[in-house]
């Protein structure tokens, strides 16, 4: 993990032991990948707010679950780093984890290398806010002749919108 910051202790949801921000953060990803939106519920308040790319408004961890279910056979989080915005505190933190997606698409194309960047607000040591974004969508526009391909991790050698 990587933290601007390592101010902002709190408890463990069910421990006695304290967790920083981005540990919270990375615990409840860790359990979004299983996926186990229940066991995820635990890090996350009653009253969280979620915003998924495209600016899709969801409610709890389960409705992240259902929507990555719908475009993807299965996904997962290679995560880069995890960064606590400077200035934490036990009771509030901003927290962004950024990496890369890999899994299937619907059809079972693997991919890999699909840029994602999540922001978190904890406060008092339970997320309250999450935000989603990732390249994704641009993808699906390629592999459905919507956009041109270009080289990236996700299609080195610039020839189709679907990794190899």
């Amino acid at each position: 993990m990587s933290h601007a910051s390592q101010a902002g202790t709190t408890p463990a949801p069910g421990n006695a032991a304290p967790q920083a921000p981005g540990a919270i953060v990375e615990a409840f990803l860790s359990l979004i990948m299983i996926p186990d939106p229940e066991a995820a519920s635990r890090f996350v308040s009653p009253q969280m707010t979620i915003r998924f790319t495209g600016g899709r408004a969801m409610a709890k961890p389960a409705d992240c679950t259902a929507f990555n279910a719908g475009r993807y056979a299965w996904v997962k989080k290679k995560f880069e780093r995890t960064d606590v915005v400077r200035g934490a505190s036990d009771e509030e933190a901003v927290v962004y984890n950024i990496g890369t997606l890999y899994g299937a698409w619907p059809d079972g194309t693997p991919f890999e290398g699909n840029r994602y960047v999540d922001r978190y607000v904890l406060r008092d040591g339970l997320i309250v806010q999450m935000d989603v974004w990732n390249d994704s969508a641009e993808w699906m526009l390629v592999r459905a002749g919507l956009a041109a391909p270009w080289a990236t991790p996700m299609n080195p050698d610039h020839k189709t919108g679907a990794a190899a």
